[in-house]
């Protein structure tokens, strides 16, 4: 027996606990050894299995003989995602890979991988009875599949574009060997892929070229039919015949009225100078003359015998009277001869301008030829138009047939991926590793001997004792003080002044269990002052200022009935404050809200309320609730793990949010906060030292260092009632 009364306060001794633990040291010593021992046996008597690795690399590869400006282009190329690497790791764990794999490497061969060959004799009883399916009707590669799959792993390297290929074996050969396999049949299955599509690409090309064939010929029959019928035969391929003609036309009808010109202006040069008088014989035409140049010669000549014999003779010597004579003859020449040339030209400037008339009557002859063609080429250059997109067209299906067809071997088509690092054979076997499996045992062993003699002790009742009820003096709570301050800097509870009685905050730390003896019994104080009073831990929450209080009824309606009272006081106080039904009877709810239908947090997480629909006032204070809500229970509590982030955006609109979480575990508590800058409030009107010693361990062993408890609430109900 413990000597504890039923209705005395009590704590758990911890020193007494650790005594118990230390007494029972060999018993607990020896359970470890033998947990090790056992381990250790188990270790030795496992199969061991091997590990091996082979990584690949995914990324855009070209063929050996691909040109400077295709790897370039290659190269430019967007590098695949994480998709098209997710995609891959899919790729290599396919059914249609693995059976490859298992055929080629003859697996089902082996025991390790095809139970089914040698059944039990269970199973084939059971076969014959037909109450299975015979496993050897199965595909061999088949039977293998699933043994295989549970020991192969694919994945993707973080960070990377790196897929990782690990089989575990008993055989370390095979455990390499599988890996390397897998790796050779994705490269040789995605240089397939390649040359199947360069395969497709020719079977498609082939027909397509041959009807381009016919297109073109078709199309360039046309052209030709076209020209011929309209008469717009190229001449220099470029230009056709009756814009050529138009041209030389015209060319000719210019040099033509130039010749007319010049021949006018000779024979105006030739008029002036007969006319004048003056010596024609400075003018070309005159000068080229050959008939004029004989007889200016022969002219020049008698003018040389007359003045040779003026010098001798008389002027009217008969010799002279003959020469001269013979002058005036030869000049009589000389100007008929400049006639005759004058003549001439004026014939030449006459033909000239009969062949510009001739030349201008065909000019407009051809141009109206030419406008003619013009209105016809409209339709040519249509169909040459045809002609060329259609040769184009079979010119670059003829470019990518040939590509194609250079590819057609599988050297030509490398895979889009290369092996960085092959698997090798492992020495050391991956599992499984004896020395920590055996310190694992040997800790846990230790750690649950320990437990449960400490639960044995609880049970007994021995590391319980009662707390102190005489009042503690200044000079204890110092010594409390220096034995607690190095170690409980964190403790809510810490006294360094004389209790108040306005709250007590109960804390879990081992280190601290024999300096906490020195707080005064609630039930010998007044019950205005009561320490674990509604008022008091209200102002314990106001001074804390803690964001979140989490509060538990373990005894049901008249703990919630509690917990609104504590929200509306904390109101009254001029605290932004909130509470959140989270029970199963929605007692807060009937307590604090006007209409028992609205939506409330069970709505909420289902999807069925928005957040600002859920709050509602107090019918009684300034208080805000959200209620239990209408929605089912089981589908809300599904998304419960979403009310952390809703407790998250209420701390920072209210200075406190009150969860009143009903009779809720230290588990249930656990899902609602991430953090542990949170209140727990222990709500039992009437102290059970069970009830309250089990949740405070509970939770104090989960790490929540401020468990305040909350007493002195029997009337709360009532209270609530008669405020209604």
């Amino acid at each position: 027996m413990s000597g504890v009364a039923r209705d005395q306060d009590v704590d758990i001794d911890l020193g007494q606990l650790v005594r118990a633990v230390w007494a029972r040291r060999l018993r607990i010593l020896a359970i470890t050894l033998a947990g090790a021992g056992i381990a250790f046996a188990g270790a030795k008597i496992m199969s061991p299995q091997y590990r091996s690795e082979t990584r690949i690399l995914i990324e855009p590869r070209a063929p050996a003989f691909a040109s400077t400006q295709q790897v370039n282009d290659a190269g430019a190329g967007p590098l695949m995602d994480e998709l098209n690497i997710a995609s891959q790791v899919q790729l290599l764990q396919s059914a249609d890979l693995l059976k490859k794999v298992i055929n080629d490497l003859k697996l089902y061969n082996l025991p390790e991988f095809d139970d089914a060959a040698n059944g039990s004799a269970m199973s084939s009883i059971m076969v014959k009875l037909h109450l299975k399916k015979n496993p050897m009707e199965n595909p061999p590669e088949e039977r293998v599949i699933d043994a295989f799959v549970e020991r192969l792993q694919v994945y993707q390297v973080p960070g990377s574009r790196v897929i990782g290929i690990s089989f575990t074996s008993k055989d370390p050969k095979l455990a390499a060997a599988i890996p390397n396999a897998m790796a050779n049949v994705y490269l040789s299955t995605q240089s397939g892929a390649k040359l199947d599509s360069n395969s497709e690409a020719t079977r498609w090309l082939e027909p397509e070229i041959e009807g381009l064939r016919r297109k073109v010929s078709e199309a360039e029959k046309k052209v030709a039919e076209y020209r011929t019928s309209h008469g717009l035969l190229q001449t220099n391929g470029t230009t056709t015949f009756p814009a050529q003609q138009l041209n030389d036309i015209s060319a000719e009808l210019t040099r033509v009225r130039g010749d007319k010109a010049n021949a006018e202006a000779r024979a105006q040069a030739v008029r002036n100078a007969l006319s004048s008088g003056e010596a024609s014989d400075t003018l070309p035409d005159i000068m080229s003359s050959q008939a004029i140049q004989r007889l200016k010669a022969t002219e020049s000549g008698l003018q040389s015998q007359i003045s040779d014999l003026q010098t001798s003779l008389l002027n009217n010597h008969p010799r002279l009277k003959s020469l001269r004579a013979q002058l005036a003859d030869i000049r009589t020449q000389i100007r008929q001869e400049t006639q005759k040339i004058l003549t001439s030209i004026e014939n030449e400037s006459k033909v000239a301008d009969l062949r510009a008339s001739e030349l201008e009557r065909q000019s407009d002859t051809v141009q109206a030829n030419s406008a003619r063609a013009g209105e016809d080429e409209v339709g040519l250059n249509a169909l040459e138009r045809e002609a060329t997109a259609q040769r184009q067209l079979l010119e670059t299906y003829l470019v990518r047939y040939r590509e194609a067809a250079s590819r057609a071997d599988s050297n030509s088509s490398p895979a889009d991926a290369r092996i960085v690092s092959k698997a090798i054979e492992p020495v050391d076997p991956y599992f499984p590793k004896v020395v920590p499996i055996v310190v694992v045992a040997a800790v846990a062993t230790l750690i649950l001997s320990a437990i449960v003699t400490m639960l044995a002790e609880l049970f007994s009742g021995r590391a319980l004792r009662p707390v102190d009820a005489a009042p503690e003096t200044i000079e204890t709570e110092t010594l409390v003080e220096e034995r607690v301050a190095p170690q409980a800097a964190p403790v809510v509870a810490a006294v360094r002044k004389p209790i108040q009685p306005s709250m007590l905050a109960i804390v879990g730390d081992e280190d601290e269990t024999d300096a906490i003896e020195d707080t005064e019994a609630a039930e010998e104080l007044p019950e205005d002052d009561n320490e674990f009073s509604v008022a008091s831990v209200a102002e314990y929450l106001t001074g804390s200022r803690a964001p979140l209080a989490i509060a538990i009824s373990p005894t049901g309606d008249n703990g919630s009935a509690a917990t609104v009272l504590l929200t509306r006081m904390l109101a009254d106080a001029g605290r932004r404050v909130i509470l959140i039904d989270m029970t199963g009877s929605g007692h807060p709810t009937e307590l604090m809200a006007e209409d028992q239908a609205v939506p409330g947090v069970t709505d909420l997480l289902c999807g069925e309320a928005a957040f600002g629909d859920t709050i509602h006032s107090d019918r009684l204070s300034d208080a805000h609730l959200i209620p239990q809500g209408q929605s089912d229970v089981r589908r809300a509590m599904r998304g419960v793990d979403r009310l952390s982030l809703l407790l998250d955006a209420l701390a920072a609109a209210y200075d406190l949010v009150v969860v009143e979480c009903g009779s809720a575990d230290v588990a249930g508590v656990s899902r609602l906060t991430r953090s542990r800058d949170v209140e727990i409030i222990l709500s039992l009107p009437e102290i059970e030292e069970t009830i309250f010693v089990t949740l405070m361990t509970d939770f104090q062993a989960a790490g929540y260092e401020r468990v305040v408890l909350m007493s002195g609430g029997e009337g709360a109900e009532q209270t609530l009632g008669q405020a209604a």
